[in-house]
C-alpha cells in the first residue's frame, strides 16, 4: 500500500468478536456478506450489542460528499464505541480517499480495490477463501453481485473511477449461490452489480455475436434452478432492456419478478447530453413502452437527479413529463450533488439548492400519484407476495411496519427461525408486553413481485419467508391491501 497504514494483527482469530457495517449500494452490502462469511468461517464470531468488538469492518459509501461524511462519522463512532478494535475499511470511499480514511482513528487497513478482498481475508487469518456466499443474514432476499466495474463516465458520476475495469462471474459460480440461497430458504434473490445490464460484455469480446453471453443468458440458466423463490433485477439501463431479456422475463412470469428499475436521471435530452448518457428521452420512453406491451402490469421504477447544471425550468418540466408519460410508480429523485474529479462539478451555471430543494418536492407529488394511479390499476389481480414482517392496525387504522423483519408466526404455524429458535406468532399479543391490551389485528406485510407493499390477514401456516398469493383489493396510495388466495402458503424448503 502507499498510503501509511498497520497491518492487521495476524494473531489467531478465534473467539475474536466481529462487527460489519455498510453504508450504500446493494453491491455494498454484498461485498460485507462475503468478508463477515469468510471471517465467521475461520473463527470470528459476530459481537453481541452490548459488546466491544475484536475487528470492526467498515464498508463506504462515496456517491455523494454525505456519503464521505457518513462513513468518516461511522468510523469515529466506532472507534469510540470499541476502543481497541482494529477497524478495516473497504468500499468506494476508501478507494478515492484511502490517506485520508487511513488517518481516521483505529483504522488499520484500507482496501482500495474489491479484488483485494480475497487478500485481505487472507491477512486476517482466513485460510480458506469463499467462492461466494451462503447465506444473507435474518432477511428473506439476499443479494447477488453478477459483475463490477463500470465502462461508462456519465459527467456526474465518480463510481467508474473508484470501480474501474469491468468484470462479470463466471454464471456457474452465481448460479451454485443461487442455489445455495434458494436451499437456505431465501425465497427472492436480487440481482446486482455495479453496471448490471454488461453482464457478459467482458466474455464476450472476439466471440461471434452468436455466442455472447448476456443477462439475458444468466436468467434463462438461472431458472433451470428448481426451488421456491424467485428473481429480482436491480438498477439497469434502458439500453440494456433487450428484446431478449424481455422475452426471457415474460416466459417466466412466476419465477422473475416483472419489475424493472431504470436508470433515467433526466427526460431533457439537453441534459442528458450534458450528463454524457447514451440514449435521449424518447429512445428511453419507447423502451419502457415495450416493456409495458409485452408483460402484464409491470412494475416501472427509477433515479432522477434534479437541478443537474444548467437544468432550466424547461428541462425540469421536459423530466416531469417523461416519467407522467412513462408511469413510473416509485422514483429515486437526488438532488444533484458536485463530485469532486467528475466533470459536472465544474460545470457552469450551477443550480441553487432552493431550486433543487423545490424541484425534488414537485416530483415527489407527481411520484405519489403515479404510485396510486399504479396502485389502483393492480386492484383485483393477483400479486405473489413476499412475507417479510407483520404490521398492526392501532387506533384510526394506522399502520406500523416491524421494524427488524424478526420471522414472526401464525399461531399453530411450528415456524421457526434459522438457527431453530422457536419465533413468535403473529395474530397474537405475544410479543408485546403482558400489561398491553391493545385492541388491534395483527396483518401480514410483504413486497410484490410487482414492487408494491403490501399488507393481508394471514391464513394458517403462513409465515415469514415464504412467497404467497394473493388478490390485491384496496390500495390508499402507499401500500396495496390484499386477500391471500386459500392454499396458497409455502413452507421454506417447499419446491414451486
Amino acid at each position: 500500500m502507499e498510503y501509511p497504514t498497520r497491518p492487521p494483527d495476524s494473531k489467531s482469530p478465534a473467539a475474536a468478536r466481529l462487527r460489519t457495517l455498510t453504508l450504500g449500494c446493494k453491491v455494498n452490502q454484498y461485498e460485507t456478506q462475503y468478508v463477515r462469511e469468510g471471517l465467521l468461517r475461520a473463527g470470528y464470531r459476530d459481537a453481541a450489542d452490548s459488546e466491544a468488538a475484536d475487528l470492526c469492518i467498515v464498508n463506504t459509501c462515496t456517491v455523494t460528499a454525505e456519503g464521505d461524511a457518513k462513513s468518516r462519522r461511522l468510523i469515529r463512532r466506532l472507534a469510540r464505541r470499541n476502543p481497541d478494535a482494529r477497524i478495516v475499511v473497504m468500499g468506494c470511499y476508501a478507494a478515492r480517499a484511502p490517506r485520508e480514511v487511513a488517518r481516521l482513528p483505529n483504522v488499520v487497513d484500507v482496501v482500495t480495490d474489491r479484488r483485494e478482498l480475497p487478500d485481505l481475508l487472507d491477512r486476517l487469518g482466513v485460510s480458506e477463501i469463499p467462492n461466494g456466499i451462503s447465506q444473507f443474514g435474518n432477511r428473506h432476499r439476499a443479494y447477488v453481485k453478477v459483475q463490477d466495474g463500470c465502462l461508462l463516465r456519465c459527467s456526474f458520476c465518480i463510481i467508474p473511477h473508484v470501480r474501474p475495469g469491468m468484470s462479470s462471474r463466471p454464471m456457474a459460480d452465481i448460479c451454485a449461490e443461487v442455489r445455495r440461497l434458494s436451499e437456505r430458504g431465501y425465497r427472492e434473490i436480487v440481482l446486482t452489480g455495479i453496471h448490471l445490464g454488461h453482464y457478459g460484455v467482458d466474455f464476450n469480446r472476439g466471440r461471434p455475436k452468436s455466442d455472447w453471453v448476456r443477462l439475458s443468458s444468466l436468467l434463462e440458466n438461472l431458472m433451470q434452478i428448481e426451488g421456491d423463490f424467485r428473481v429480482r433485477l436491480s438498477s439497469i439501463e434502458a439500453t440494456e432492456i433487450t428484446r431478449e431479456l424481455i422475452d426471457v422475463m415474460a416466459r417466466h412470469p412466476q419465477r422473475i419478478c416483472p419489475h424493472l428499475h431504470v436508470s433515467v436521471q433526466s427526460g431533457s435530452d439537453r441534459v442528458l447530453r450534458r450528463m454524457h448518457r447514451r440514449w435521449g428521452a424518447r429512445r428511453i420512453a419507447d423502451r419502457c413502452l415495450l416493456v409495458r406491451r409485452a408483460l402484464e402490469w409491470p412494475a416501472l421504477s427509477t433515479d432522477i437527479i434534479v437541478g443537474f447544471p444548467g437544468e432550466t425550468d424547461a428541462d425540469f418540466a421536459a423530466t416531469c413529463e417523461l416519467v407522467r408519460e412513462i408511469g413510473f410508480s416509485k422514483i429515486h429523485c437526488f438532488p444533484f450533488s458536485a463530485r469532486r474529479g467528475t466533470p459536472a462539478a465544474e460545470m457552469p451555471d450551477q443550480v441553487p439548492p432552493a431550486v433543487r430543494a423545490e424541484r425534488g418536492r414537485k416530483l415527489a407529488e407527481i411520484e405519489a400519484t403515479l404510485r396510486r394511479q399504479y396502485f389502483e390499476s393492480l386492484v383485483g389481480r393477483p400479486l405473489r407476495v413476499l412475507v417479510e414482517g407483520t404490521t398492526a392496525t392501532e387506533g384510526a387504522g394506522a399502520l406500523q411496519r416491524s421494524s427488524d423483519n424478526r420471522p414472526l408466526r401464525v399461531a399453530g404455524s411450528g415456524a421457526a427461525d434459522r438457527n431453530g429458535r422457536e419465533v413468535p406468532e403473529v395474530g397474537t399479543n405475544r410479543n408485546r408486553g403482558a400489561d398491553e391490551s391493545l385492541d388491534e389485528t395483527l396483518l401480514a406485510v410483504g413486497t410484490a413481485c410487482r414492487y408494491a407493499p403490501v399488507v393481508f390477514q394471514p391464513a394458517e401456516h403462513t409465515a415469514p419467508g415464504q412467497l404467497v398469493d394473493v388478490v390485491a383489493v384496496a390500495t390508499d396510495g402507499q401500500r396495496v391491501r390484499a386477500e391471500q388466495m386459500i392454499g396458497s402458503a409455502r413452507r421454506a424448503g417447499a419446491s414451486a
